[in-house]
């Protein structure tokens, strides 16, 4: 399954050249994982309130082309790997009008509870039940 986010880019995420700072992608991952956690029924709110944090383990970035102020991306996220003890999220950002893809991404994410690493398959069904569900969504 693949969650598509839309983000315009504006004036304060630029630098003199009205080029976006590259800081702000990971800005954009985030609210497109959001919004795809959303998707899924079980928000990020919903998991916390649960007792469980889903902390960005590692993240790369590759940059193919600027996105510049005004410009609209959309970003494409898929769960590339889900164990229940981590997830590994992909993003491919594309200039809306162009179609020419802007950066292509990862996230690994894992899942920890009272500080400690936990399975989401034990320690909370409905959101590993969300995951699965998700991904094998066509």
């Amino acid at each position: 399954m693949v969650y598509k986010y839309l983000r315009k880019a504006h004036y304060y995420e630029t630098d003199q050249m009205g080029v976006v700072h590259h800081a702000n992608y990971i800005h954009w991952m985030e609210e497109a994982r959001i919004g795809m956690m959303d998707d899924m029924g079980l928000g990020y709110k919903t998991v916390e309130e649960n007792g469980i944090v889903s902390p960005v383990v590692s993240l790369s970035i590759d940059y193919k082309t600027s996105v510049m102020y005004d410009d609209t991306v959309e970003v494409r996220v898929t769960v590339k790997r889900y164990t229940g003890v981590s997830m590994i999220i992909s993003y491919e950002m594309f200039d809306q009008n162009t179609q020419k893809i802007c950066a292509t991404a990862e996230s690994k994410h894992g899942f920890i509870k009272d500080g400690k690493i936990v399975s989401v398959k034990r320690e909370f069904a409905e959101l590993d039940r969300a995951i699965t569900d998700y991904i094998a969504r066509e």
